[in-house]
């Protein structure tokens, strides 16, 4: 992740650092395993953990006050504590929840375009409901909050949520679980479901039929190959462009393939993975597929994030950089290539026009007080990212 920082934002890699925290792991067969190099103890959780937290990151703040940390790869039952008790009190973000969150809302703001659907009448099922997942519904409520008059209830009910017990709801028979070890699925578990209803499923394919979601978004990695032909199929015959992103990594746990999508869909699906596919031929056109990818986001995001001077990495900052990327592909061209993101080979162009939104936005939030009279950001961004190419000597005769 510190080297796509320096490659794609342009961080000098002497003001980065990898740091990795070990408090043991519940794994007895790496306990047991002579060669493990880590804690051989169980996995320290409840008051000991966060205290142990508080200090670690108490120093690297008092070491660095203005340095910017990335959570990144913590399990479920401690990223969004973490994220909710450090948010306000430094600059940091968790990729997996606000990142991904932000990248595929950048996705969805452009399949809206390509859907000929309005936005409040759009509506996603989530095969998954992880912190990934959620932190996608997060970001894209902001986007229906900001493009519909509808109430935040209603919003919430625009989204369901499948694990590995089926549909969330309250009244599936773990509500207390749920509550106790899950509770961020709470505020989109359905509560319109009726205990008996066919819709109280692990069957995608019911769902895809009885709901009719406009998108498809797989985030499990427990799901590979889930989005069959059928349930291809049964969502092309809903609607006109249907939406599916196969979001889980690596390629072997991928929901589906592109060309399961493309085929399956007589090619009129609004696609985007989580893995690299290959172009795909169809009816004598080549498409080359979406990867909603979270180097998109993160790179620019943190730059702007430092350069701005903000104490916090606000919402609306990672809403801005959202925006910014979306924007990045332009609409004509994405008709034509249906292609929802812009190549990645572009990240240093991406990343300028995400920081420099990122800036922007924390000048508009009154977070970069000490910069707030500059003009123009995207020169000071410009001038601060480290070139890594070499640069033939010069001699003088």
């Amino acid at each position: 992740k510190l080297s796509l920082y320096v490659a794609g934002a342009g961080f000098h890699p002497a003001k980065t650092l990898p740091i990795c925290i070990d408090v043991g792991t519940n794994n007895n067969d790496l306990r047991d395993d002579r060669f493990y190099l880590g804690l051989r103890q169980p996995r320290v959780r409840g008051e000991e953990f966060y205290d142990y937290m508080h200090e670690v990151l108490g120093a690297i703040k008092s070491k660095w006050p203005k340095v910017l940390i990335q959570f990144e790869d913590w399990s479920n039952d401690v990223c969004f504590d973490l994220l909710d008790k450090y948010r306000n009190k430094m600059l940091c973000f968790n990729d997996d929840i606000q990142g991904t969150g932000a990248v595929i809302l950048s996705g969805f703001i452009n399949a809206v375009k390509l859907s000929e659907i309005p936005l409040k009448d759009h509506s996603v099922v989530f095969v998954g409901a992880g912190s990934a997942a959620v932190g996608v519904a997060d970001q894209m409520s902001k986007i229906f909050a900001e493009g519909t008059d509808l109430s935040p209830q209603e919003i919430r009910e625009r989204f369901y949520f499948i694990d590995s017990k089926g549909l969330v709801t309250n009244n599936r028979g773990d509500w207390d679980k749920i509550q106790k070890y899950a509770p961020f699925k709470v505020n989109y578990a359905r509560t319109d479901i009726e205990k008996d209803s066919e819709l109280q499923t692990d069957d995608l394919l019911t769902l895809v039929k009885g709901l009719k979601p406009t998108a498809i978004i797989g985030l499990s990695g427990q799901f590979s190959g889930g989005f069959t032909k059928e349930i291809i199929q049964q969502h092309a015959s809903n609607h006109k462009y249907p939406i599916i992103f196969a979001l889980s990594n690596p390629t072997s746990k991928s929901e589906c393939t592109a060309d399961e999508a493309i085929r399956f869909s007589e090619g009129r699906v609004i696609f985007a993975s989580g893995s690299p596919f290959d172009p795909v031929s169809f009816n004598g056109k080549t498409i080359k597929p979406g990867q909603g990818n979270n180097m998109y986001i993160f790179p620019g995001l943190g730059l702007g994030s430092v350069l701005s001077g903000s104490s916090v990495v606000s919402e609306d900052m990672i809403l801005a950089a959202a925006k910014a990327l979306a924007d990045f592909v332009p609409e004509e061209e994405m008709r034509q290539t249906r292609n929802i993101y812009p190549p990645l080979n572009q990240i240093r162009e991406i990343s300028v026009k995400l920081a420099t939104s990122v800036c922007q936005q924390a000048v508009r939030d009154g977070l970069a007080r000490e910069y707030e009279n500059v003009q123009d950001w995207e020169k000071v961004v410009r001038d601060y990212m480290y070139n890594c190419e070499y640069v033939e000597p010069r001699i003088e005769e």
